[in-house]
């Protein structure tokens, strides 16, 4: 399991305007996801759906997953 292939399997399920997945152990993962599907939900809800998107994945291929959930509007903010 590769970065990039933990990034097509979100982007297959969740539309993003942004994702960033690194990770060079192949075993150990941090991401930045953002998307406008996470409006009004909480960091947890947030990171169910990139969880459910991964699917099996989580359960077998992916040790860990940490990551970083926003809006775009959050990301937004972030930037300036």
């Amino acid at each position: 399991m590769t970065a990039d292939d933990i990034k097509q399997s979100i982007i297959e399920k969740l539309e993003c305007e942004f994702i960033e997945i690194l990770g060079e152990d192949g075993a150990h993962f941090e991401g930045t996801i953002v998307s406008r599907l996470f409006e009004g939900l909480n960091r947890v809800k947030q990171h169910q759906m990139v969880f459910n998107a991964l699917g099996d994945k989580m359960k077998s291929d992916i040790h860990a997953l940490s990551m970083k959930t926003y809006t775009p509007n959050e990301w937004d903010q972030l930037k300036t």
